[in-house]
C-alpha cells in the first residue's frame, strides 16, 4: 500500500468574503488559507497532493507553484463536492492507498488530526473513515448517526433530521480518508439526484456502507477545527484565533 496522497478542495470563488481572489488566496495573517492546510497534510506525513481549482484557477496555481509533489485538477463547473473529487480521477487512478479528502479553506486544521486518522486508517483498512467533531453547537452541521452499537450508518442534514437527530452532537467536518480504488468505485455510481442538481461529497459513505464496505466515523477533530472561513467576520475570528495560540 502506498503512502497516504490529498485531495484538497480549493475551487470555489467565495462570493461572501467580498474579494475578486479564489477563496482559498484570501490572507489569515498574511498567508493564504491554503498554505495552513498544506502545512497540516505536509506535517501529517501526507506525500502528493491534488489541488482542485477552478475560479481565477492560474492564480491558485501562481501561488503554489513552488510546491513540490504538487499537482493541479480543474472543477471548469462548480457541480459540488463529489464532483470536486471526480476531476481527479486522472491523477490519482493508479493509487493503492490512502487518500485524504479536505476542504482547501480549512486554515486551523490541525496535522495531529489527520495524523490520528491515518493512523485508523492504517490500523483498521476501512473503505472511508470519517474525521468528527463533538460540537457544543451543532446548528447547521450534518449530524453523525451511529447504530446501538456505536457504529456509523449514515450522516444527516440538518434540514433532513428529525428532533432526535438534532440533539446528537457528533458532526460532519468535511475530512475524509477514503481507501483511494474504493472511493474511485464509488464515485462510478454518485448521482445528483437532489434538488441543487449537485453530487455531493456526502453520499460516498452511504454508497459504501450499500456495498458492505466498512465505513467508520472517528471524533478526533478539535473544537477549533470548527473555524471555517466563509465571511469577512469569520475570517476575522480566525485571525484572532491565530494570533492568540501564538501568545500562548
Amino acid at each position: 500500500m502506498n503512502s497516504p496522497i490529498a485531495i484538497v478542495m480549493a475551487a470555489g470563488k467565495g462570493t461572501r468574503m467580498k474579494s475578486e481572489l479564489p477563496k482559498v488566496l484570501c490572507l489569515a495573517n498574511g498567508r493564504p488559507l491554503v498554505r495552513f492546510v498544506l502545512d497540516a497534510l505536509n506535517q501529517a506525513g501526507v506525500g502528493g497532493m491534488v489541488v482542485v481549482v477552478g475560479y481565477e484557477a492560474e492564480k491558485v496555481e501562481t501561488e503554489l507553484a513552488g510546491e513540490q509533489n504538487l499537482q493541479f485538477a480543474y472543477q471548469t463547473e462548480q457541480l459540488g463536492t463529489g464532483h470536486a473529487v471526480m476531476m481527479c480521477r486522472e491523477q490519482i487512478k493508479d493509487h493503492d492507498g490512502p487518500v485524504v479528502v479536505v476542504a482547501g479553506d480549512s486554515p486551523m486544521m490541525q496535522a495531529s488530526s489527520i495524523k490520528s486518522l491515518l493512523d485508523e486508517f492504517a490500523d483498521a483498512a476501512p473503505a472511508c473513515l470519517l474525521g468528527t467533531l463533538i460540537h457544543s453547537d451543532p446548528t447547521g452541521l450534518g449530524r453523525i448517526v451511529r447504530n446501538a452499537d456505536g457504529q456509523f450508518v449514515g450522516i444527516v442534514e440538518e434540514k433532513d433530521a428529525d428532533e432526535e437527530q438534532r440533539s446528537i452532537s457528533e458532526v460532519n467536518m468535511s475530512t475524509y480518508v477514503f481507501d483511494c480504488q474504493k472511493m474511485l468505485r464509488a464515485l462510478d455510481r454518485l448521482t445528483d439526484d437532489n434538488n441543487q442538481k449537485e453530487y455531493y461529497i456526502t453520499d460516498l459513505p452511504g454508497i459504501m456502507l450499500d456495498d458492505g464496505e466498512d465505513v467508520r466515523a472517528l471524533p478526533v477533530l478539535k473544537p477549533i477545527e470548527a473555524l471555517s472561513v466563509n465571511t469577512v467576520e469569520q475570517l476575522v475570528e480566525v485571525e484572532q484565533v491565530m494570533k492568540n495560540l501564538l501568545t500562548e
